[in-house]
């Protein structure tokens, strides 16, 4: 644009010139002349308006740019920090616990620390393993921590399999689970969970989960104070 303008005032210059310094011409070619050179002044005038609008809104556009940018940016603080306290607030203190699966149930505020039976014991047996006890010693700090002031159910299940090889010492699948929630409770209250506030339940196959592996667990549940 500044271009055109300053070409446009060169050439109104460029006929003054040439008009001022020259007698010859015919009456007709200086009006002509004149004509043409006050056309030209009326359209350098036209885009020097047009310059001055483009710088205006440029300016505008770039004041109203960096305004947009600081508010994405305030905004984008905000939902990062949002979804920090939405983080922060839904944690439960288990997370970091090995081979668990943490979960919140019902309205209540109960937390579920899901343990895969398999990891725990060995198939038919109600020992804990030793491997598993880590898992639990680091289950029991939290819930000392966290959730001294909380009743705690220890929930034993298993798959729909008859018991076979252990049908003589179980006899039923609710024995069976019984005793693994048994064992984990008194686990818990030996690193220190106070016996007051924690107890088990057993349901056999009652509430069985998509697969039979996935079936065989148990379940800590923090119960909501």
């Amino acid at each position: 644009m500044n271009t055109k303008k300053w070409t446009l005032v060169g050439l109104g210059l460029t006929m003054a010139i040439a008009l001022g310094g020259c007698n010859s011409i015919s009456q007709r070619e200086y009006d002509a002349a004149i004509d043409e050179n006050t056309e030209l002044r009326a359209r350098i005038s036209t885009l020097q308006g047009d310059v001055r609008d483009s710088d205006g809104n440029a300016s505008s556009y770039q004041e109203q740019n960096e305004l947009l940018r600081s508010e994405n940016a305030r905004l984008a603080n905000e939902l990062s920090d949002a979804q920090a306290q939405r983080e922060q607030a839904n944690r439960t203190g288990f997370e970091d616990v090995n081979g668990v699966d943490v979960s919140r149930r019902g309205g209540n505020g109960e937390v579920v620390v899901n343990i895969a039976g398999d990891v725990l014991f060995n198939s038919g047996s109600a020992e804990l393993r030793n491997d598993a006890k880590r898992s639990l010693d680091q289950i029991a700090g939290v819930i000392k921590s966290t959730y001294g002031g909380n009743e705690v159910r220890i929930e034993g299940y298993t798959d729909s399999d008859k018991l076979v090889k252990t049908k003589k010492k179980w006899g039923t699948n609710e024995n069976l689970s019984s005793a693994r929630a048994l064992a984990v409770e008194s686990y818990l209250v030996s690193k220190g969970v106070s016996n007051m506030r924690v107890y088990s339940a057993a349901f056999g196959p009652a509430k069985p989960k998509g697969t039979k592996k996935e079936s065989r667990r148990v379940e800590i549940v923090i119960l909501g104070s």
